[in-house]
């Protein structure tokens, strides 16, 4: 409904539209050279240039393709390693939830829009004072994310042979890395802070003794744990 969207087209003060560009492309080359890590990394796991650059083709989401190129080299199954990397995903639905009151896109564009719907295209979009920036940095930060996230890929899967050992570069670490500082900004209350940290001590605790891929599914259950423990606590005050 256009009377929800907090962003109006006839708003004043709007940010320039070339400062939105120049926002929206530093985003995208920062972000898009990280492919590069992930070609490295996904032909290091055992998966074939073809398989490699169709990840990033289709998927089309940083977090969720290492993570599961690192389940299947941690010797997870396809299973878990294809469910780890869809909870994952699963918060991109969400962004879309709040860009198409945002975007207000037609119809016929939806679902080519849905492909470019991640972390780095909703975080520029949502901090636009328009509707008309916000789909200016939608688009711009999408395009050349995609086009540089899916030619590093090509670069990083063709070199990752004269590299060889990922680990001993560090670049294993740089998709999550990367995800992480752009979550960290978003962690704004001390439930949502609760929630990332008991996550990381799921994640971290469990994946000794547990198979890969595994130890990120169960990390999911510390945002319903942290949220009713919450509600307990506000209804103890609440009964005061």
């Amino acid at each position: 409904m256009a009377e929800t969207t907090a962003l109006q087209d006839a708003e004043a003060g709007g940010k320039p539209d070339r400062a939105v560009v120049r926002d929206a492309l530093g985003v995208g080359v920062a972000v898009g050279l990280s492919g590069f890590a992930f070609g490295v990394t996904s032909a290091g796991s055992g998966l074939t240039l073809w398989q490699t650059c169709a990840l990033s083709l289709l998927v089309f989401t940083g977090a969720s393709q290492f993570a599961l190129v690192g389940a299947l080299a941690g010797g997870g199954s396809p299973f878990t390693a294809a469910a780890g990397a869809f909870f994952l995903g699963v918060r991109n639905a969400f962004y879309g939830l709040r860009l198409s009151q945002v975007l207000a896109l037609p119809r016929a564009v939806r679902p080519f829009a849905a492909q470019w719907v991640i972390d780095e295209t909703a975080a520029v979009a949502l901090a636009q004072p328009t509707r008309r920036t916000a789909r200016i940095g939608f688009w711009v930060t999408g395009l050349s994310l995609y086009v540089l996230w899916n030619l590093t890929t090509l670069l990083g899967a063709l070199g990752a042979e004269a590299i060889g050992d990922t680990d001993a570069w560090g670049l294993d670490a740089a998709g999550p890395a990367v995800f992480l500082a752009l979550l960290a900004p978003m962690l704004k209350t001390g439930t949502e802070r609760a929630a990332a940290g008991l996550a990381v001590l799921l994640g971290l605790g469990l994946l000794p003794v547990l198979p890969a891929g595994v130890p990120v599914l169960l990390a999911a259950l510390a945002a319903p744990a942290v949220l009713w423990a919450d509600g307990r606590r506000r209804g103890r005050e609440a009964g005061r």
